[in-house]
């Protein structure tokens, strides 16, 4: 190899028999599949000693993996003054409180105006470089129309400890929903496997094991409202769409998600899906000091509840007379 920086391990016996690319994910948790992929295509790994090229290689357990880091580049997206509430900020990482509607990276529809060309342009472009050109400093994500809280990385260094909290579901989430009825029991455990919906590609879909990725969500009614509750939900794992999708599994979607919840949730006076990602706990991978933030619920959703809890009053006094 080079002298170029590479990551060394030792796959362990749980990678027996997976595909080359899913067993690097799980040694390397901070890059992803895909970055892996394409890294295996350009002969930047090597599988005791000897270059593979091949991601859907299977592997026994035991061998001996480098993975050579690409030189340091530019980011692809450019850096472009969008206002960003920074919660809390340091060397190593900042986390900040996105709003709806702003996308988290450059996508394919996308292509500017999203929280990394915002980053950029605060940081100066100093951001993690694990995540590749289009993902610069991006550790975890949350989806466009949810708002909330988000850590980012500055170093590399602090995307690798980010990640691997993230990846030991160590890394406390609690996000706040408004859903449609009232979830019986008022408190639970939604433990499923989710994938790609094979109706819809967009959604993702509870389905039986080996398929999917497993996804634990701990949610507990805050407020019955008419016709809908106040949930908090808690994640254990951190998968796509995991709360629009574990709601929706239990009957209970969340108001304003058109994706998960159709025509029974619109129209109820929210743009969006209601979900906001309240609160963010971590141990900060440089200083090993436990952190913890809390974000106000974002004016749209709470005029939601305001308007549901006033005709709920409403519909109980009408019903006493």
């Amino acid at each position: 190899m080079s002298g170029r920086q590479a990551e060394r391990r030792v796959l362990g016996p749980e990678a027996a028999g997976l595909r080359l690319d899913r067993a690097l994910a799980l040694a390397l948790p901070a890059w992803s599949r895909e970055r892996l992929k394409a890294l295996i295509a350009a002969g930047e790994v090597e599988v005791d000693g000897v270059t593979a090229r091949d991601p859907a290689r299977r592997v026994a357990g035991g061998e001996a993996v480098q993975v050579r880091l690409p030189e340091p580049a530019p980011a692809a997206a450019l850096p472009q003054p969008i206002p960003l509430a920074v919660v809390y900020e340091d060397e190593h990482l900042l986390v900040v409180d996105k709003p709806a509607g702003l996308v988290v990276h450059p996508a394919a529809g996308n292509p500017d105006g999203t929280l990394v060309n915002a980053l950029l342009h605060h940081c100066g472009g100093r951001l993690s470089g694990i995540g590749g050109v289009a993902r610069p400093g991006i550790v975890h994500r949350i989806d466009k129309d949810t708002s909330g809280l988000l850590v980012v990385a500055k170093t590399d260094p602090a995307h690798r400890g980010l990640a691997r909290q993230f990846a030991a579901h160590c890394v406390g989430r609690r996000y706040l929903a408004v859903v449609l009825g009232l979830p019986l029991p008022p408190a639970g455990r939604i433990a499923t496997h989710l994938a790609r919906s094979e109706r819809n590609r967009h959604r993702m879909a509870a389905v039986d094991p080996p398929r999917g990725k497993p996804a634990v969500t701990h949610y507990r009614v805050i407020e019955p409202l008419k016709g809908a509750a106040v949930v908090e939900c808690r994640l254990e794992t951190g998968r796509t769409h995991q709360v629009r999708a574990h709601m929706a599994h239990i009957g209970h979607p969340l108001l304003g998600d058109q994706l998960y919840g159709g025509r029974r949730v619109m129209g109820c006076g929210i743009a969006r899906q209601a979900l906001h990602a309240r609160s963010l706990a971590f141990r900060h991978p440089v200083t090993q000091v436990n952190l913890e933030f809390e974000s106000p619920v974002s004016e749209d959703i709470q005029a939601l509840v305001s308007r549901l809890r006033v005709e709920g009053s409403q519909a109980s006094s009408k019903g006493r007379t």
